[in-house]
């Protein structure tokens, strides 16, 4: 799986939201703790608040904060948003002994979504990811 950086910058700020104390975070403030040129962190925060997982204030007293509570929002519902939903590769076409690989492509993709929807914003604003269900 490869993780763009618009996405690692969603989740980045997506985490400094969660971590963050009750009330609207200026994007300023975001921007700079976690090193995001302002501008693509606009787009963003824009992005993330128009699918419902921020909600956001203008003026003074304005900023951005989470729409739900940080345990109810997973890196899969950033991902989603950012990168879309993933489709499905076709490696179906794979002739011979290579069949099976098609499979093996689609168990890692199948693990990999598991897993990011089983980590929410809380646990990484906390530093304490769940550990790994066994499947």
């Amino acid at each position: 799986m490869r993780i763009s950086a618009r996405t690692q910058y969603a989740l980045r700020a997506a985490a400094e939201l969660a971590a963050a104390p009750p009330g609207p975070v200026p994007a300023d403030k975001i921007a700079a703790a976690q090193g995001i040129p302002r501008k693509f962190l606009d787009n963003i925060l824009l992005q993330l608040r128009r699918a419902g997982l921020l909600h956001s204030q203008r003026g003074p007293e304005g900023g951005y904060w989470l729409a739900r509570p940080a345990a109810e929002i997973t890196l899969a519902d950033i991902i989603a948003v950012v990168e879309g939903v993933p489709e499905g590769s076709d490696h179906g076409g794979y002739p011979g002994v290579a069949r099976p690989l098609a499979d093996v492509w689609s168990a890692l993709r199948d693990h990999e979504q598991a897993l990011l929807a089983e980590i929410t914003l809380a646990h990484v604003a906390k530093g304490s990811l769940p550990e790994p269900s066994e499947n």
